[in-house]
C-alpha cells in the first residue's frame, strides 16, 4: 500500500470513528444538562420567563415515509416535558402558556442546506391565558431587541409543516373588545367524518377545491362575554393545523348564542397560519338585524325577528382588505321572505357593504321598524331604546346616525309582492340604498300603489347634528277603485289621485324631522265618492262625523278634491283645500302642527242648488292627531269660497295644482274646470239642477 493510500485510508477511518463517536455522544448525551442555558437564552430573547421544567430528550428514529435511501437516515425526535412561558411584567398572572409535553422531529439532511424543517409539532394539554389591556398591550405580542441594521440577515430558514394538539384550555380577557372567553378543547373519542357534519354535497365541493378536509377530532365548549354580550356555545374542530399546506382545509363547526343572536356554522378554514380563508355554511337568527352591529361592526337596520341560511366565503388577506361574501342566502325577516347575496369589504377609509336583496312576499308591517313605527311591545322585543308615547302618532325612535359613519353601503332591494290590508293597496317595492360617509340616500324609493306609482327620493345627512333630511315624493295615477276596493260606489270610478311633496327637515327621528319641516304638499283627486261608510273603512272616526254632519248617511259623488299645504317649521297651513261634490263645495281651512301633533281645521260647506244641506254653521276639527275632536262652531255659516275670491288667495295654488291634472281612462278630468275658475280668481260656478 502506497503512502498516499495509507494517509487517505487513515483519514477516512478517522472521520468514520469521529462520526460514530459523535453519534454515540448525541445518542447517549443527557440533554437535561443544556436546559439551564437554553431556558436562560430563550427567556433573554423573549423578555419573558421560559422554562423546560421536565425531561428533555432526543430520540433518533428512522422515517420510513421518506422513501429510498433517505428512509435509512435517522431523524432526531425532540421531546420536552412540562414547559411554561411567563407573562410580561404588567400582567397580574404569572403564566401565559403551559404545556405538558412537546414533541417534534427535525430533518437532518435539510440542515445541510441551512433549513430547519420540522414536519410536525405535537402539543399535549396546551393551556393558554391570553390578555389584552384597554391601552392595546397584549401578552401574545413579544418585544425583541432591535437588530443591527448593518448585520447580514440570517441565511437559516425555519419551516414548520403542521401542529397537532390534544385536549386543552384557552382563556381570553380582551379589555379592548370587552370580551372574556373560556374555551375547553376535548378529544371526541372517535373522529367524525367531515361529510357527516356538512353533508356529502358540501364535502364533495370542498374536496374539488383542494385537498380533502380532515375529520372532526375535538369538541369545543365556550362561554363568557363578547363585546359585553353574554356568549355560550359548542362545536367541533379538526386535530391538525396544516401551516405550510395552505390548501389543506381545517374543519370547523359551531353553534353559538350571543345575547339574542344565534349563530350556526360548518365548513373549513384554509391557510390557518395566516387565517387565510373561510368557507362556511352560516345560519343567523335573532330579534333584529340592528343588534348585529355591536358584534360585527356592520351597520344594518332595525327589523323584526329574522333568520337566514347561506354560504359565507371569506378571503382575509386581499390587497384591498378582507372580503366576506354571504352568498345565495335565504331566510325570513318577520313574516317576509328574503333572498340575495351580500359582500362586505374591510376597505379604507371605511368598510363597504354591497349586494342585492329580493323578497317575493313582503309584509308591509315588517317595514315599520325601519323608522321606529312598530308598537312599543315590538320595539322592546328587538331591543329598542325608546318608547313611543301613547299620545303620539309620528315615530319618536331616533336613527342611530353614529353608526352610519362607520361603513359605506350600496344595496338594491326589491319586494316583488307586498302583503297588506285592504286599507293599504301597495303592490311592490324597489329601492337603491347608498350610504357614503354618513349620508344615506334612497334614490329611488318606489312603491306600486293602486295601479299607479309612488316615487320618492330621500336623502338623510347623518354627518350633521341633528340629522338633515329631504324627501321629494311624486304620486301618480293611484286608481280610486283600487285604493278603496271594498267601497261599492268607487268600483266603477275612473278617478285618480295624483300628488307631489317636497319637504326638508332637521332631527334624528321621523317625529323631529316632520316637526321642523319646511316645504309643500299638493294633492288632487277627481271623480270619486264619499260617505260615512268610506270613513269607517278608512278608520277615520272624525271623518265619519264630518261627512255625516254635511251629507247625512247617503253616498255623495266627488267631482274634484284639491289640496295645497304650505309647510313651515312643522306647521302645515292650507293654501287651498276644497272638495267639489255633487251637493256642495266644501272648503277646509286651518293648520296641522306636526311638532305638537295638533289639528286646527275649519270646514265650511257651500250648498249647490236645491240639494240643500241642513248644516247652518261651519265645523271644526281640533286636537291631537291620534284622537282629534270634531264639532259645530257656534257661528253662522259663511260663504268661504266667496271670501277667498275676495281676498284673491286661491289663484296661485289653483294654478300650481293644474300641473297634476291628467286624463284618466280617456275621461275628462273634472278638476280642470274647477281649478281654471279659481286660477282666474272666480268662485266655482254653482249649477242649479232642474226639477
Amino acid at each position: 500500500m502506497t503512502r498516499t493510500r495509507k494517509i487517505v485510508t487513515w483519514t477516512f477511518a478517522s472521520l468514520i470513528v469521529l462520526l460514530a463517536v459523535l453519534v454515540l455522544i448525541i445518542a447517549f448525551f443527557d440533554w437535561n444538562r443544556i436546559k439551564p442555558p437554553l431556558n436562560a437564552k430563550v427567556s433573554e430573547e423573549l423578555h419573558r420567563p421560559f422554562a423546560i421544567n421536565g425531561n428533555l430528550a432526543v430520540v433518533w428514529q428512522r422515517e420510513p415515509d421518506e422513501g429510498g435511501w433517505r428512509a435509512w437516515v435517522p431523524w432526531p425526535h425532540v421531546v420536552a416535558e412540562d414547559l411554561s412561558l411567563g407573562n410580561p411584567d404588567w400582567s397580574k398572572k404569572p403564566q401565559m402558556v403551559t404545556l405538558k409535553r412537546v414533541e417534534l422531529r427535525i430533518s437532518p439532511l435539510a440542515l445541510l442546506a441551512q433549513r430547519v424543517v420540522i414536519p410536525r409539532i405535537d402539543l399535549t394539554e396546551p393551556n393558554a391565558d391570553l390578555q389584552r389591556l384597554a391601552d392595546g398591550r397584549a401578552n401574545w405580542t413579544f418585544q425583541f431587541d432591535p437588530k443591527d441594521p448593518n448585520a447580514e440577515p440570517s441565511s437559516w430558514v425555519v419551516d414548520i409543516g403542521a401542529i397537532g394538539f390534544d385536549k386543552g384550555h384557552v382563556t381570553l380577557d380582551d379589555q379592548n373588545l370587552k370580551t372574556q372567553l373560556d374555551v375547553l378543547i376535548d378529544p371526541l373519542g372517535k373522529p367524525i367524518p367531515f361529510s357527516d357534519i356538512v353533508g356529502d354535497k358540501a364535502a364533495k365541493t370542498a374536496q374539488e377545491k383542494g385537498a380533502a378536509p380532515q375529520d372532526y377530532a375535538f369538541a369545543l365548549k365556550v362561554k363568557g362575554q363578547y363585546h359585553n354580550q353574554k356568549l355560550a356555545g359548542e362545536g367541533k374542530i379538526g386535530g391538525l393545523l396544516a401551516l405550510q399546506d395552505a390548501a389543506r382545509p381545517f374543519p370547523l363547526q359551531a353553534q353559538v348564542k350571543i345575547a339574542d343572536t344565534s349563530v350556526e356554522l360548518a365548513g373549513t378554514l384554509t391557510d390557518p397560519l395566516n387565517l387565510g380563508a373561510l368557507d362556511l355554511r352560516l345560519k343567523l337568527a335573532g330579534t333584529s338585524l340592528g343588534n348585529l352591529y355591536p358584534l360585527t361592526g356592520v351597520t344594518l337596520p332595525d327589523t323584526p325577528p329574522y333568520e337566514t341560511d347561506g354560504h359565507l366565503i371569506a378571503k382575509l388577506h386581499e390587497p384591498g382588505g378582507a372580503v366576506f361574501r354571504y352568498e345565495a342566502f335565504n331566510g325570513k325577516i318577520g313574516e317576509s321572505d328574503i333572498h340575495g347575496s351580500l359582500a362586505y369589504v374591510a376597505s379604507q377609509p371605511r368598510p363597504k357593504l354591497s349586494g342585492s336583496l329580493v323578497s317575493n312576499q313582503l309584509l308591509f308591517a315588517d317595514l315599520a321598524p325601519l323608522i321606529g313605527a312598530d308598537s312599543n311591545a315590538k320595539q322592546k322585543a328587538r331591543g329598542g331604546e325608546s318608547k313611543q308615547p301613547t299620545d303620539k302618532v309620528l315615530p319618536v325612535e331616533e336613527f342611530k346616525t353614529e353608526r352610519w359613519r362607520d361603513m359605506d353601503a350600496d344595496v338594491e332591494f326589491t319586494g316583488k309582492r307586498i302583503i297588506h290590508s285592504e286599507k293599504l293597496p301597495f303592490n311592490d317595492l324597489y329601492t337603491h340604498l347608498v350610504l357614503t360617509d354618513g349620508v344615506l340616500s334612497l334614490e329611488p324609493l318606489r312603491f306600486g300603489v293602486a295601479g299607479g306609482n309612488l316615487d320618492a327620493q330621500i336623502r338623510l345627512n347623518g354627518r350633521t347634528e341633528p340629522l338633515e333630511g329631504r324627501a321629494k315624493l311624486t304620486a301618480r295615477k293611484f286608481k280610486l277603485k283600487q285604493l278603496f276596493p271594498t267601497f261599492e260606489p268607487m268600483k266603477t270610478s275612473f278617478g285618480e289621485l295624483n300628488g307631489d311633496a317636497d319637504i326638508t327637515g332637521r332631527g334624528n327621528s321621523v317625529a323631529k324631522l316632520l316637526g321642523s319641516a319646511n316645504g309643500n304638499l299638493k294633492m288632487l283627486i277627481n271623480d270619486g265618492a264619499i260617505s260615512r261608510e268610506l270613513m269607517e273603512l278608512a278608520g277615520l272616526n272624525v271623518g265619519n262625523y264630518v261627512v255625516g254632519k254635511i251629507f247625512g248617511d247617503k253616498e255623495v259623488k266627488i267631482n274634484c278634491a284639491a289640496a295645497d299645504f304650505d309647510i313651515k317649521t312643522g306647521l302645515a297651513t292650507t293654501r287651498l283645500f276644497v272638495f267639489d261634490t255633487e251637493n256642495a263645495i266644501i272648503y277646509i281651512d286651518g293648520t296641522a302642527n306636526m311638532a305638537t301633533e295638533q289639528l286646527d281645521l275649519t270646514i265650511t260647506p257651500e250648498s249647490k242648488g236645491w240639494r240643500l244641506i241642513s248644516l247652518r254653521s261651519p265645523l271644526y276639527v281640533r286636537g291631537k292627531f291620534i284622537k282629534p275632536d270634531a264639532g259645530v262652531k257656534a257661528v253662522p255659516l259663511i260663504l268661504r269660497g266667496a271670501g277667498m275670491v275676495a281676498l284673491g288667495v286661491i289663484a296661485a295654488p289653483a294654478a300650481g295644482l293644474l300641473a297634476l291634472v291628467a286624463p284618466s281612462g280617456g275621461e275628462p278630468n273634472q278638476c280642470a274646470p274647477l281649478l281654471e275658475q279659481m286660477k282666474a280668481g272666480k268662485a266655482p260656478v254653482t249649477v242649479k239642477p232642474t226639477k
